[in-house]
This record gives structure tokens, C-alpha cells and sequence, in this order.
């Protein structure tokens, strides 16, 4: 399975002040990313009235995560979890619209030194559904 390696390295570099942003949102976007499945769709949740599609760069980051909701006893594993493998130009393209409310991507939520959030904003989402894009445009909202 090809994962997110790449795309955590880059969340690295980023947190650590360098590389690219642009370079950031360009590896998600060719990376394979884990999604834990949930009543039917997509993991998400709200925070700061935007719904976030909790990804992850691979099995290990999604554990954590899954070791976290289930109270971090350690006894549970990625493979407990039903997940989706998605590519990232996939969330944010297709699924980020058809959400229907601001949503944006957060990946490796259960890591606070390997977190990042990529928000509903113009050069990430499409711009029909970024919540920027009036103002990048020159129109005040």
C-alpha cells in the first residue's frame, strides 16, 4: 500500500518553518491518505464551524488516533478501524464540495508534532467552496 510518507515529511519540514506551502498541498494531494469510515461515510468533525475529514499519512498515525478515541489503552489497532484509502486531490476536490458546508482536511490529528490542517481556502479547496475566496478575489465580504 502506498502511503503518505512523503506527505508527512513534508508536514515536518512545514512545522519546522521550511519548505514549500504550495509543495505542502501538492503532496497531499498525490498521497494516498487513510480515512476511518463511521455511520456509513467519512470520519469528520467540527471545530471553529468547518467540518474536517480526519485523514491520516498511514496505518501507525491512524492507531494513534484510533487509540485515542477508544480511551488510549493501547489495546486497539488501525486494522480494528474500517477505513477508506482515498488520494488527497480526491477529498479535496470531490468530497470537500459535496460536503455542502466549509470542510477542509486534517491530517494526523492524533500526533500535535505531526498534525496539519489544510482549511477550505483558495489554492487548497475549490474555489467555488473556499471560504477566502471573495475576499482573494478583491470583494469584501
Amino acid at each position: 500500500m502506498e502511503t503518505g510518507n512523503a506527505l508527512a515529511e513534508r508536514i515536518a519540514d512545514r512545522r519546522a518553518g521550511v519548505g514549500d506551502p504550495r509543495a505542502l498541498v501538492g503532496e497531499l494531494r498525490r498521497a494516498l491518505v487513510l480515512v476511518p469510515v463511521a455511520d456509513g461515510g467519512l470520519w469528520t468533525a467540527e471545530f471553529g464551524g468547518v467540518r474536517w475529514i480526519c485523514g491520516f499519512t498511514d496505518e501507525a498515525a491512524l492507531a494513534r488516533f484510533a487509540q485515542a478515541r477508544d480511551g488510549g489503552d493501547g489495546r486497539t489497532t488501525a486494522q480494528e478501524w474500517e477505513f477508506a484509502e482515498l488520494r488527497g486531490a480526491r477529498l479535496l476536490d470531490e468530497i470537500v464540495p459535496a460536503i455542502g458546508v466549509p470542510a477542509g482536511v486534517a491530517i494526523n490529528v492524533a500526533d500535535p508534532e505531526g498534525s496539519m490542517l489544510f482549511p477550505p481556502s483558495v489554492g487548497i479547496v475549490p474555489d467555488a467552496v473556499a471560504v477566502d475566496a471573495d475576499v482573494r478575489q478583491g470583494r469584501a465580504v
